[in-house]
């Protein structure tokens, strides 16, 4: 017969909670009051280039506490004609081509990087996200889809992660490793960012993070997105694989990442639920949800009903409509 004895061990496993979307999470600096994240999203809300009241405005809300000159680039190939830039009077325009970076130049581009998480810390804020994610200039080395160079920036995995590393080393340098985080994408094709191997990209990142912070100490988190941009029935383009080969890569990339690890991509209540208490993730970040919904947090938690965005509106130059304007719990709903 089996015995029936328990080890202390077992018992206290049994005993202790499962973490839930709604119970705290310690990083090495921030104490947060519950897993519920706010995505960046870029709005067009900057009139002149110059941010105005509506924006502290909008993240507050959220909150439960150029010169012409051709736009930088890992390659100097054009952006593919399926991809258009949607301009603040609601039309689309194309995509100017890139230039190519000289390896040269890069060291300045890193600095800017630095000098930039040190402005945001004068400025107030806890801590920085590098976006290495959606198309952006970094990913835009990572992805071997896009990064056609044959220096020291192009070509292996090492080469390609080198400007990753480069810009979080001189962040963390600057302001310190628990004030800093990086999100990438490695499964997303935006921009014509894509890469031959997502799951590889992404361990390959996660291991130079865990030796960086062998170095220097842990960050902040590691913010990851999948491609699973669905919410109301709503899908959109970026789709890398099946739903479960990308689950796995999460997964995958989740237990190889020494360090507290971030979600993102189309996850309603239940999905982040499931997410945070299996253990698939730390924190769950939110973008649609979150901006027509700034009380998020507190319907999350009480299962409420949600108020539908808008999509004609993400992207106008409007301080109002579409960004501040959106109800709270028992407000009436605002006219779109």
């Amino acid at each position: 017969m089996a015995s029936t004895d328990r080890s202390p061990a077992a018992e206290d496993q049994q005993q202790t909670p499962r973490p839930s979307l709604f119970s705290p999470y310690q990083m090495p600096r921030f104490r947060l009051a519950h897993r519920v994240v706010l995505a960046p999203m870029t709005r067009c809300r900057a009139p002149d280039a110059v941010p105005g009241p509506a924006l502290a405005e909008y993240y507050a809300q959220r909150s439960t506490e150029g010169g012409g000159a051709a736009p930088i680039s890992s390659t100097d190939k054009p952006i593919s004609s399926r991809w258009r830039i949607l301009m603040p009077d609601g039309s689309y325009g194309t995509y100017p081509t890139p230039r190519r970076l000289a390896a040269s130049e890069i060291p300045d581009i890193v600095e800017q990087y630095r000098q930039s998480a040190i402005n945001a810390i004068k400025a107030g804020f806890d801590g920085i996200e590098i976006h290495g994610a959606h198309g952006y200039l970094i990913d835009q080395f990572l992805k071997d889809g896009i990064n056609d160079r044959t220096d020291e920036y192009g070509g292996s995995l090492t080469k390609r992660c080198r400007f990753l590393l480069e810009v979080t080393r001189a962040v963390v340098s600057a302001i310190g490793a628990d004030r800093v985080a990086v999100r990438v994408s490695p499964a997303i094709d935006h921009l014509d960012a894509y890469d031959s191997n997502p799951l590889q990209l992404g361990l390959a990142v996660v291991d130079r993070l865990n030796a960086l912070q062998q170095e220097a100490g842990r960050l902040a988190y590691l913010h990851v997105t999948q491609p699973r941009y669905a919410a109301y029935g709503q899908t959109e383009s970026g789709q890398h694989g099946s739903a479960e080969e990308e689950s796995q890569m999460m997964r995958a990339i989740r237990r190889a990442y020494r360090g507290t690890f971030m979600c993102s991509g189309g996850y309603t209540r239940e999905l982040g639920v499931e997410a945070v208490e299996s253990g698939d993730a730390d924190l769950v970040s939110y973008g649609r949800l979150f901006i027509s919904n700034p009380d998020l947090v507190e319907r999350f938690r009480r299962d409420a009903p949600l108020t539908r965005y808008v999509r004609k509106t993400f992207y106008t130059p409007d301080p109002v409509v579409g960004y501040t304007d959106y109800p709270f719990l028992g407000q009436p709903k605002a006219r779109m």
